[in-house]
Formats: structure tokens, sequence, C-alpha cells
């Protein structure tokens, strides 16, 4: 028997009844940015190179109450942006939000994920946030957007861990079992576990992983209904996501926090250790990486669908051809201490600064700025690394 419609009636009611996420409305652009929403930066990471072109085709994947579809058009003033969702009440908030905050319309569609085929064409960059966990069936839900997605095109997701979720899971199952017949009354389940957490010990497991990671963003019963009474969920190992992308038929990328996934912040006291972890596949070792750091909730990632043309910039003569802009998602420029897309400080040496001067004023290539630079191509590739300039290969200027 297909419960897919009934899981899907149930999913819609809880966002129509706390419509997610509850981020205030405002007559400005969003503040800050994320990279990931923003085509040239998420480009670069992908392939290393400036994206060929900007006037793209954007689709927001369950774009809920459209914070992530406004990002999206506020970072990307060339593309053109569809945003689809299955509650018809996030999506009229999605819609206020984007006409206070001054964005230009997007075309907005009351749909389901399962049915990205009703739309037009193809998209160059597919945005899927916390959405595809809460399908009954993920697979499909993962297929129908590479369907959708353009050769070369980028798809950026975001699903759930199970290991860094397992206290929520044992909430999730507790409101669930007082709730009793009445299970599917989400004001009701919010209500009930606010009283749990409230009478719950205070060094119980539970109530300790709440306040130390939770606490803050479930004070508004929006987040806690999406964190604890949602009425489908489906939590993630390494195993199980390789699954799912293995389904889509992409490639992947990589995870967009790389940070995470280098087992020398783990083990990085017992070299023998990363050398016996040598032998493992990649995916073997992030699963070995979990396995010793069980805090992560969530995993984000890229994957591309062929042809996804890469440049590592290894050879110097290609490096120095290059082109070289300023990437938008830089805060605090123009100075010598800068914010990188990832809001991590960056002290620039007085070359470092001077040469993304001349990244900013000029359109030479990387050889021509060093000319008048006393830097070398390993300071250029140190600013590459930390994604302040996008480079355009010689042979496409």
């Amino acid at each position: 028997m297909d419960t897919t419609p009934d899981i899907s009636a149930a999913v819609r009611r809880l966002y129509d009844t706390f419509p997610f996420p509850p981020d205030p409305l405002s007559d400005e652009p969003p503040p800050g940015y994320n990279w990931r929403w923003s085509w040239p930066d998420a480009y670069n990471f992908c392939t290393g190179q400036k994206p060929p072109k900007l006037d793209i085709r954007i689709l927001d994947a369950g774009c809920g109450t459209g914070s992530s579809t406004d990002y999206l058009i506020h970072l990307n003033p060339e593309a053109s942006v569809t945003a689809i969702d299955l509650s018809s009440g996030a999506l009229k908030v999605a819609q206020e939000r984007c006409r206070r905050s001054g964005a230009r319309e997007a075309d907005f569609r009351h749909l389901s994920l399962y049915n990205a085929a009703e739309l037009d064409g193809e998209f160059d960059l597919i945005n899927c946030v916390g959405v595809l966990h809460h399908l009954p069936d993920p697979i499909r839900g993962i297929q129908a957007l590479a369907a959708k997605l353009a050769e070369g095109g980028l798809m950026h997701i975001f699903v759930y861990a199970e290991l860094g979720r397992w206290e929520i899971q044992l909430m999730q199952r507790a409101i669930g079992l007082l709730q009793g017949n009445k299970k599917g009354d989400y004001a009701d389940g919010v209500k009930l576990g606010r009283q749990i957490f409230a009478s719950l010990p205070e060094n119980n497991r539970l109530v300790k992983y709440e306040k130390q990671r939770w606490a803050g963003e479930n004070q508004r019963d929006e987040c806690f209904a999406d964190m604890y009474v949602h009425p489908q969920e489906i939590d993630y190992n390494i195993e199980t996501l390789f699954e799912l992308i293995d389904a889509s038929g992409l490639e992947f990328i990589g995870f967009s926090n790389p940070g995470y996934w280098q087992l020398e912040r783990l083990l990085g006291k017992a070299p023998e250790l990363i050398e016996r972890a040598k032998s493992l596949t990649e995916r073997e070792l992030y699963r070995l990486i979990e396995l010793l750091d069980t805090e992560i909730s969530h995993y984000e990632f890229f994957l591309g669908k062929k042809p996804v043309v890469k440049v590592d910039w290894s050879d110097d003569k290609a490096l120095l051809a290059a082109t070289p802009d300023l990437s938008v998602c830089m805060h605090g420029w123009p100075s010598q201490q800068v914010f990188d897309c990832n809001y991590q400080l960056v002290d620039l040496s007085s070359a470092e600064f001077k040469f993304l001067q001349a990244c900013e004023v000029t359109q030479k290539t990387v050889g021509e700025i060093l000319g008048n630079v006393e830097m070398g191509l390993e300071g250029v590739r140190s600013i590459l690394s930390k994604q302040l300039i996008l480079l355009t290969p010689c042979d496409r200027i």
C-alpha cells in the first residue's frame, strides 16, 4: 500500500500550521551571505573556476518560507529563480518575504518535489536544503530533481545525520507515544514536548542535549515543531547517504564543509593512525570520521551532472594566464582583515591586499598583476584556497 499521499498531506499540514523557517521578514535584503547560494562561488568551489555564464536558471526545491529563495535572488542578480513547496501557507510567507526585501520577482509554485517534471526546462543550480529527509521516498525525490538538472549543472543538498540526532529521535518517539490518538495535532505535540522537557531532571541526557545544542532556536514553536513533532523524518549515515547519492545518477563533488571531513582534525596527534587510514576508500574514510565524531547532525554536499569540468591550477602557466575576480562572499573588503566565505577572519599581507585590489579594478591576468606585486604563485594559490578570488581560464577569455 502506497502511503505517500497520506505522509505528504501530514507534512503539508505541519508546515501550514507552523511555517518554516520562522525567520523574521525584513524591508531590507537578507543579512550576510551563504556562499553555497551564490552561483559564482558555488561553481568555483566545485570546479575551481568562475562560471562561464551568470544568467542561469535556479530552482529552490522545497523553499519553505523563502529564506533561501531570498538569498538566491539577491546573490544571483542575473539569474532567474523558481521556488517550489508543498505548503501553500509557507509559500505565502515566502512571497511576502521576497516582496518586502526588495527581491525581484521569483516564480513561486505550489508543487511537490516528486512533480518537478511539470516545470519547464532544466536548471543550472538546484538548491534542496532540509527537504529530502522529510519525503516518504527520498530516492524518488532526488531522481525527480536530477532529471531537471542541466548538463554541467550543480545541486546543493542538506539532509539529516542519524548519529548527531539520536537524542532528537528519542524525544520524537516519546512525544508520539504520549500523544496517542492525538498524533498529528502539531500544536498539541509542541505543548506536550515542552512539558516533557520542563518535567525531566536537569541532568537528564535529553535535557542536557537540548540545552547544549538546540534550545536557542527552539524557543520558537516553528523550530520546536520541525524538530520534535515532524510526521516524517529519515536520518542518514555515510553508508545510506551514498546509497541515496548513487541512486541520483549524479556525480558526488564533495561536502560543502570540507574541513569537517579531514581525519587530521581528530587524529592529528597520531600520525601512525593517519598513515593506516590511507588504505581506506574515500567513503570508508568518511564513515570513520563520523564514527569518531558523533556530533554531526547533518550532511551538506554538492552533486553535479556530467560533464562538470574542473581545474586544479597546479599548472603554473595556466595560473599565470588566468584572470582573477573578487568573490562576492567576502565581508569587510577593502581591508587587510576580511572574513572569508565561511566567516573565518583572514589577515592579509600587504602584498595579498595589493593583489586583491588589482583584481577589483582591472581585468589583468594573474601574471600581469604579479608583475606589480611582490608575491609568488603560492601566494595566489593561498588566496584561492580561501575562496577570496575566482579564476577564469585564458581559453575562455
